[in-house]
């Protein structure tokens, strides 16, 4: 794709595109099942749409790095500043997705990707791909939960009777 139209492309989506494929009602039931998934395992779950990428990422696609690479550092980014990296266990999951480009990237942290192959990841990510370029937002947006979830139960499960604190927010990050 030609840099400038791109680039025209992103400055021409914005946050009122994240809000009409993930409004109120479905954020907070998405937040609600990120709640239940996190009490069948010792994981943190964020979620993440946005729309477009800031002017700085845009300026790096081709010149610097191809478009997959400049994704992958935004959801990176994310996943810093939403501060998944400090869980206790080291097991959190970021599910990134950005509009403009139509990208998935799931970034998980050290403990669970040493358990976890890129091609489960992977797996997963072209499954909510399939689900959200036939509008399906909120079906895939689930199913990739659900995915996860079964990944976090399955390498830490809960301890039964136990409660652990909560801690991240479990509220879907709408840019």
């Amino acid at each position: 794709m030609n840099k400038l139209l791109r680039i025209f492309k992103h400055r021409w989506m914005d946050r009122s595109d994240t809000l009409r494929a993930v409004p109120d009602s479905m954020a907070e039931r998405i937040a609600r099942r990120v709640a239940a998934s996190e009490g069948r395992h010792t994981g943190e779950v964020r979620l993440c749409v946005e729309a477009s990428l800031p002017l700085s990422y845009l300026w790096r696609i081709d010149s610097e790095a191809p478009l997959a690479q400049v994704v992958r550092e935004r959801a990176l980014t994310w996943f810093g500043r939403l501060r998944i990296w400090d869980t206790e266990h080291n097991n959190g999951v970021l599910i990134y997705v950005l509009l403009a480009e139509h990208a998935i990237e799931f970034v998980a942290d050290r403990a669970l990707s040493r358990r976890v192959g890129q091609g489960d990841w992977q797996a997963i990510v072209d499954r909510l791909g399939v689900r959200l370029r036939s509008g399906e937002f909120e079906d895939g947006l689930t199913q990739a939960l659900e995915e996860v979830s079964a990944l976090l139960v399955l390498n830490f499960p809960a301890e039964p009777g136990t409660v652990r604190p909560n801690e991240l927010p479990d509220a879907v990050v709408r840019r």
